[in-house]
């Protein structure tokens, strides 16, 4: 089983760190990846529909067939996103659009999907940015999962704040991120 965490951030900052948290938490037998997008040159999806015309092929070159290849070898998608203006961020949006070149051959059916969305305060989106994630998700048929038992939310939400260069998350974001993680194990039983 391989596990891809998608760091959908600009930066390698709060959001890779409790990506990190929550693969910490599955077992050292899963293989298991991040990647952050801010590695990655996306160009903007421009409906020009030449994926459907060639079988799911996207003609624009950049780092999006790179990452579109480890979507589709990966088992578990974790996306993580910073929350920008309510929502997930402009890359990780580009990086959804690009998709849809996925989408015609329907690379991440049955594949699952959890999500994980990180801000500054409480009530700062976090949930809105998760829900875009899964609708995303949703929409290549993916089967969406949250955190597990004892927390049982949509996925990890959580508040960072930064002092003296460390990031510091609220505790409820802390037990969702390991949370998310060990839903995964859950999966991965499942699927033995």
């Amino acid at each position: 089983m391989k596990v891809l965490a998608i760091n959908g951030s600009h930066r390698k900052g709060s959001t890779l760190e409790l990506l990190k948290i929550t693969l910490g938490e599955i077992d050292s037998s899963i293989e298991k990846e991040i990647i952050s997008l801010s590695d990655f040159e996306i160009g903007y999806c421009k409906l020009c529909g030449a994926c459907k015309k060639n079988g799911g092929t996207c003609v624009l070159k950049d780092g999006f067939q790179e990452i579109a290849a480890k979507m589709t070898e990966a088992d578990v998608i974790v996306v993580g996103s910073p929350v920008y203006f309510g929502s997930i961020t402009g890359k990780l949006k580009s990086l959804f659009d690009r998709s849809r070149a996925l989408r015609v051959s329907w690379s991440l059916k049955n594949k699952f999907c959890g999500a994980l969305a990180v801000g500054a305060t409480i009530h700062g989106g976090q949930e809105h940015t998760i829900q875009a994630i899964h609708g995303w998700a949703l929409i290549h048929g993916m089967l969406v999962f949250g955190d597990t038992s004892p927390t049982a939310h949509f996925g990890c939400a959580a508040v960072v704040s930064q002092k003296d260069g460390k990031f510091e998350f609220n505790k409820g974001g802390i037990e969702t991120a390991k949370s998310l993680g060990r839903h995964v194990n859950e999966i991965a039983g499942m699927l033995k």
